[in-house]
């Protein structure tokens, strides 16, 4: 059910009708947009967004679909049908070319693959056309729209005769033309014209008597006649004669055509229908496309937990001034079903009430939303709505009679499937009074269970929404100190009207403004101050955690960069400790082997003093020797140049060489004018010769740690670069083979240097581009991923910027 009459008209979606006609090619689409109803059939609405979502992908990446010809033959169909009737070659052309554009579309779906366009798919299904009616148009009627002379052997002799008789009645008529502009009574610049359907002569007036004939008509000034010579008359009328049985003969094939289409009628109506919807989904796919609008997360039940939605018209207006819609996320679930948003006046909140009718009514309606594409969106069985002013002179309705009716039929129509919207609750009566009654229907429509936005400026209403469940108080933010509205809805708690900031900034008089502070009583000024001094400060804090966010990230960083490096200086640590221990153990061992084997030596002499000297001077040597090495141990040895071994003669196919001034060595494969293709480990590559040095085998295996292997095929870096594409499409894949082929995209990339990638996915449900953007944030070369512009895909494409 919904409520008013005048919905449509009030919410808008009386101009998405216009812009859909717009965005139709022929009146067949244009029937189908006035047709759009609002629905809760949940299997419905869901295929119909289906559908336009497939085909906005058509209208963004498909440029070969067919987009001519769109021809409203049902006229002509209602023609056929009565017995006895036969269509004119203007509307069998007609429908000649619409059936060629069904054909086309048709082609163009069996052409995809079957989960491309699995809805769209489903449409053209029953769609069939006779390929012998197809046929027939083919052969009668030519791409001129007229019949071909091969229509009927009769017609073509007609056409035949008639040619010739032509060619004989222009050679006469030339002959007496020229006879009479010798004589000059014709002038050079005039020729053989028609008159009646018959060929004359131009004559100067004073010379009409000189030609026998009958005059045909004269021209303007009367100084010119047109004339048909008396010789020529039954080669005139002989013509006249063929061209009637031409028209009679042309009559006789197109009713003939006729009463072969007759049978084919109620396919032919099918395909037509279909072409009709064609051009109706393309339509909606096109404004889709303008309003950047995407098919959310379906729900069948009541919600609404949106984010980033924008007002539709209001989002193209504002794109045309080079301006952007603020955009609301807002929430409405089975535990706060009723959002009471308050704040300044000019601040949004109309606005805000709208976006959530617009766009609820138009997916309802079938049609794509201006909304992030995760949002979740639910179906209402009920829309009411009482905004603006339904004031009525003929039915004696003041503005608040007006509102009252209203709410009498939100009462009683009211229940747990239902979205109400009621624009500046409760206002056009005593605020007391209005307040109270306002207080009363709200607690009503909250036992109801519907779901509802309501805007208001009254103080009860948000401490009753504080204080109820199911409700929720809401507020477009606004800069207490700029005196600004920021058109943001923050949902949680409640706005101030701001309206003795408003009146200081119009520069109100002081006294005038403490006055109405003073009436006001200091209960409600103080409430409205804590109002204003909770936004403020909230602004203030919410700076602050972004600026304590950053400082704990930088904090995080450098924490784990100590520890890193705390970490490795403990590992060094041990590790030369351990090596020190070694050495030492082994110096030591060594030490006690030589004083054993000292003392043996010196039993075995029986300590003669010779021999003990030569025995004690060997261990001081040891001694020495021990001291020195460890003192060298300890100092940095300085780093040895790698040296290289050239080879004499100048680089030929099969010549070792090196890059100059690089440690990089390879084998000459081929030698192109000053270019040589050279072999580098699997890889290989095109370099100057003057970039390169001859270098000996020995050298090639020292740098290579490897002898020689047989010649294998490596990578042919050119090649590669030339056949490399930094787009990927991988639309319609399953995840596995979509993940493999994006593995290899990424390693060719990386290989070649590329800065920046292009994977198109599309957007669909998003589990795709989910699926991908997780699986590029794995690889530690991937800096960031951005959405493409919304004019070269938007969130259907992932550029990859590189590191």
């Amino acid at each position: 059910m919904l409520y008013p009459n005048t919905l449509e008209s009030k919410l808008g979606f009386d101009k998405i009708r216009e812009l859909l006609k717009q965005a139709c090619i022929s009146p067949l689409g244009q029937d189908y947009v006035d047709k759009i109803r609002y629905t809760d059939n949940f299997q419905l609405i869901d295929k119909l967004l289906r559908q336009t979502a497939e085909f906005k992908q058509i209208v963004q990446y498909e440029p070969d679909f067919p987009a001519s010809n769109y021809i409203d033959v049902r006229p002509h169909l209602s023609k056929a049908r009565i017995e006895g009737m036969a269509l004119s070659e203007t509307e069998f052309f007609d429908l000649k070319l619409s059936l060629r554009t069904i054909q086309q579309c048709l082609k163009f779906l069996e052409q995809r693959e079957s989960n491309s366009y699995p809805f769209l798919t489903e449409l053209a299904g029953p769609v069939a056309v006779d390929k012998k009616l197809t046929e027939a148009l083919e052969r009668v009627i030519d791409d001129r729209g007229n019949v071909r002379d091969t229509a009927s052997p009769e017609l073509a002799n007609i056409r035949r005769r008639i040619i010739a008789e032509n060619s004989n009645l222009r050679k006469r008529l030339d002959s007496i033309l020229k006879q009479a502009r010798t004589q000059g009574w014709i002038p050079d610049d005039l020729s053989l014209t028609v008159r009646g359907g018959r060929l004359v002569i131009p004559l100067a007036a004073e010379h009409k008597r000189k030609i026998k004939g009958f005059i045909h008509d004269e021209s303007a000034t009367g100084q010119t006649v047109f004339i048909e010579p008396a010789e020529v008359f039954d080669a005139n009328n002989e013509i006249r004669e063929l061209e009637y049985e031409e028209r009679r003969e042309i009559y006789r094939i197109l009713l003939a055509l006729t009463d072969q289409l007759r049978p084919h009628l109620p396919e032919v109506q099918k395909a037509v229908n279909f072409l009709a919807m064609i051009d109706f989904i393309r339509a909606k796919a096109r404004l889709a496309a303008q309003l950047d609008a995407v098919m959310p997360n379906l729900q069948n039940r009541p919600l609404v937990n949106w984010t980033e939605a924008r007002h539709p018209l209001l989002y193209l207006s504002f794109r045309k001034q080079g301006k952007k819609v603020v955009p609301l996320t807002v929430r409405l679930d089975e535990t706060q079903r009723i959002l009471i948003i308050s704040g300044p006046n000019a601040g949004g909140k109309s606005v805000a009430l709208k976006t959530i009718g617009l766009n609820q009514y138009m997916l309802q309606c079938g049609l794509l939303v201006p909304i992030a594409d995760y949002s979740e969106m639910g179906i209402f069985q009920n829309l009411f709505i009482d905004i603006g002013d339904e004031q009525s002179i003929e039915n004696d309705l003041s503005t608040y009679s007006s509102h009252l009716t209203a709410m009498r039929q939100f009462l009683v129509g009211a229940n747990k499937r239902t979205l109400f919207l009621i624009d500046e609750f409760g206002t056009g009566t005593e605020p007391g009074q209005g307040g109270a009654i306002a207080e009363a229907i709200l607690e009503e429509l909250n036992k109801s269970n519907a779901y509802g936005v309501i805007n208001t400026h009254y103080t009860n209403l948000k401490v009753f929404a504080d204080k109820t469940a199911g409700l929720i108080n809401g507020a477009m933010r606004f800069d207490g100190e700029h005196l600004e509205p920021l058109y943001e809805l923050e949902m949680g708690r409640p706005g101030s009207s701001f309206a003795f900031e408003i009146a200081s900034k119009i520069n109100l008089p002081n006294a005038v403004i403490n006055r109405a502070k003073e009436k006001l009583g200091s209960q409600q000024v103080n409430f409205e101050k804590l109002l204003k001094e909770l936004d403020i400060e909230k602004r203030v804090f919410a700076e602050k955690n972004i600026e304590v966010g950053i400082n704990q990230r930088k904090l995080a960083q450098q924490l784990a960069e100590y520890t890193a490096l705390k970490t490795k200086l403990e590992n060094e640590q041990k590790q030369m400790l351990n090596e020190a221990k070694q050495k030492a153990k082994a110096l030591v061992q060594e030490a006690n082997q030589r004083i054993e084997n000292t003392i043996r030596e010196i039993k075995e002499n029986k300590a003669e003093r010779e021999a003990t000297r030569q025995v004690r001077q060997k261990l001081e040597q040891f001694e020495q020797h021990t001291l020195k090495t460890e003192v060298l141990a300890d100092e940095p040895k300085p780093q040895q140049q790698e040296e290289f071994e050239h080879a004499e003669g100048a680089i030929t196919v099969g010549s070792y060489v090196r890059l100059k001034g690089q440690p990089t060595v390879g084998e000459v494969l081929s030698l192109r004018g000053k270019d040589a293709e050279i072999r580098i480990g699997d890889l290989k590559s095109t370099l100057k010769l003057n970039r390169l040095e001859k270098v000996s085998r020995k050298t090639f295996r020292e740098a290579t740690g490897k002898e020689e292997k047989p010649r294998v095929q490596g990578v042919d870096m050119n090649e590669k670069m030339m056949n490399f594409s930094f787009n990927l499409d991988i639309r319609g894949k399953r995840g596995e083979e979509a993940l493999g082929e994006l593995d290899q995209f990424i390693d060719n990339a990386l290989m070649l240097g590329y800065p920046e990638l292009r994977v198109v996915h599309g957007k669909g449900d998003g589990i795709l581009r989910t699926l991908v953007r997780n699986h590029l944030r794995s690889y530690p070369q991937v800096a960031r991923l951005e959405d493409e512009h919304v004019d070269r895909g938007g969130p259907g494409v992932t550029i990859v910027k590189m590191r």
